[in-house]
């Protein structure tokens, strides 16, 4: 059974940072594409980042590129997203999901209906202004 547990989330001000994991069991990283998403109250979801192991990619919505670092440990099946220089407009709840390896594309991750099959519970982070 695929499964996916976000952690890490919590409460920060602006300008700091926090990680988030995203530990996976029930597959092997190198058969799916781990992503990232975020939903705010009041709006629809949103990809902001992916990484394929089995490519070599990764991929970043530009609001977050150059703050945001996706990576992942393969031998402990979990996936991180550092978040830095955080912004109130950053605050949602984050998920993380599993799709093809083959979908870590902007086009992916941004889509209405993202192609990615197993989703997590989601953390919440809130950035205080």
């Amino acid at each position: 059974e695929v499964q996916l547990v976000e952690s890490g989330g919590g409460l920060v001000q602006a300008g700091g940072s926090l990680r988030l994991s995203c530990a996976a069991s029930g597959f092997s990283f190198d058969d799916y594409a781990i992503g990232w998403f975020r939903q705010a109250p009041g709006k629809e979801r949103e990809g902001v980042s992916c990484i394929s192991s089995r490519t070599g990619t990764t991929a970043y919505r530009g609001a977050v590129k150059g703050r945001f670092t996706i990576s992942s440990d393969n031998a402990k099946n979990t996936v991180y997203l550092q978040m830095n220089s955080l912004k109130p407009e950053d605050t949602a709840v984050y998920y993380c999901a599993a799709g093809s390896p083959y979908d870590c594309t902007i086009a992916a991750i941004g889509a209405s209906r993202p192609p990615y099959d197993y989703w997590g519970q989601g953390t919440q982070v809130t950035v205080s202004s």
